[in-house]
């Protein structure tokens, strides 16, 4: 009984290894550009000004504010995701993995905000996944190709 506890443990956390590792690959992945400002002035999403927010070492922050503006923001771009420039209108893989991941980390933030402890590298891994979506759909209006518009204006007046 000893080992197959054992067993789950190491499996459970293998798995989260794992699961970090794969989503932290992903948002490796480089851009031909960073279009995530440009989309997110058009669609004035604040995980900018919070990654700046937390860059200043002695700021005092507002942490339940951040996780609701965070999850604002998250579900702007999912909604943007699935529906803007996206022919097959669902997630990739990725992009489910990364839905996935933002939403442990979110969990996560709950926790830390409970316990006070470890909250802004929670906050900087989610703005890293809603940078990440917004140059996806930034990418995505881009590659579209229209021939008098650009990202912002498609997002803003599509």
């Amino acid at each position: 009984m000893v080992l197959a506890g054992l067993i789950l443990i190491l499996s459970t956390a293998f798995f989260f290894f794992y699961f970090q590792a794969t989503c932290q690959r992903i948002l490796r992945q480089q851009f031909e550009r960073e279009y995530f400002l440009a989309i997110a002035k058009a669609v004035s999403l604040e995980f900018p000004a919070v990654r700046r927010t937390m860059a200043e070492s002695n700021a005092s922050v507002d942490y339940p504010r951040l996780h609701t503006m965070l999850k604002c923001d998250f579900l702007a771009l999912a909604h943007l995701l699935k529906n803007t420039a996206n022919v097959s209108r669902r997630y990739s893989n990725e992009e489910r993995l990364l839905i996935l991941y933002f939403r442990c980390q979110l969990l996560s933030l709950a926790v830390r905000l409970l316990l006070k402890v470890g909250e802004k590298k929670a906050i900087l891994r989610m703005t890293s996944v809603l940078e990440y979506f917004a140059n996806v759909i930034g990418q995505r209006v881009n590659t579209v190709g229209f021939r008098h518009s650009t990202a912002v204006s498609y997002l803003v007046n599509p």
